[in-house]
């Protein structure tokens, strides 16, 4: 029996968290993380990608983020999920408090989500808000327009309680985090649990080797995945 842990050169961004300077307007996280595994009768692979891009303009931060996940165990296709968001904060009242709203598209083979619009406003405040530490909680209400592979087509308003950090060890280390629940308010037993944790040790400023655990599971369908993932991550201001 061997196993092979395969590391791809990457584009997948983290976008859980951004720290703008004054002199900084623009943010790009590119990251890419996968794993191989092979043994005398089985083998697997998963390929993680995605790209992230941010401006800040005076009070308000746009980013957009597209991600892709594929995988085959034994020919056979496990993942094929693709999401694309475009979302807004606005900084307009205290410090530490935003505005924020959404608009994200998801389909998913491994969650047999066919295709998922939300879309959204809601508020955030800062717990911790410095360079090194970071908490966050958000809340607000989506709007889900959603069909299922399986052919059902429904729509629901959800409540979205996401919890976001980010923590930096002398600049060597990074840990971040982006964990939502997101409970239908009509449908009985309806919730979406979305959940990321990327682990960083930088090689320079703008690079650093990743591992990231990521676990998705939509309640509808009975179904979940979890991933344990490595790979680059290339993070830029300017």
């Amino acid at each position: 029996m061997r196993s092979i842990l395969f590391v791809a050169v990457c584009l997948f961004v983290n976008n859980a968290f951004a720290q703008y300077t004054d002199s900084t307007n623009y943010h790009l996280l590119l990251n890419s993380t996968g794993s191989v595994n092979r043994t005398n009768d089985d083998q697997a692979y998963l390929l993680n990608n995605a790209l992230s891009f941010g401006v800040k303009k005076k009070s308000v931060v746009l980013n957009s983020l597209s991600a892709w996940l594929y995988g085959k165990q034994n020919n056979n296709l496990s993942n094929n999920d693709f999401s694309t968001t475009l979302n807004f904060n606005l900084y307009k009242t205290f410090p530490h408090f935003y505005y924020w709203g959404l608009a994200n598209y998801n389909t998913s083979y491994s969650l047999k989500l066919k295709n998922q619009l939300l879309a959204g406003l809601g508020i955030a405040y800062s717990i911790v808000d410095k360079e090194y530490a970071y908490v966050n909680l958000s809340n607000g209400i989506l709007f889900d327009q959603s069909s299922l592979i399986a052919g059902d087509n429904y729509h629901t308003y959800r409540n979205s309680l996401r919890l976001q950090y980010h923590f930096s060890i002398k600049e060597l280390i990074t840990i971040d985090g982006n964990h939502f629940l997101q409970n239908s308010f009509s449908r009985k037993g309806d919730h979406i649990i979305r959940s990321n944790t990327t682990l960083g040790f930088k090689l320079k400023k703008w690079i650093s080797l990743t591992t990231a655990l990521t676990y998705n599971k939509l309640n509808i369908t009975n179904s979940e995945n979890l991933n344990l993932t490595y790979g680059l991550s290339l993070d830029k201001y300017f």
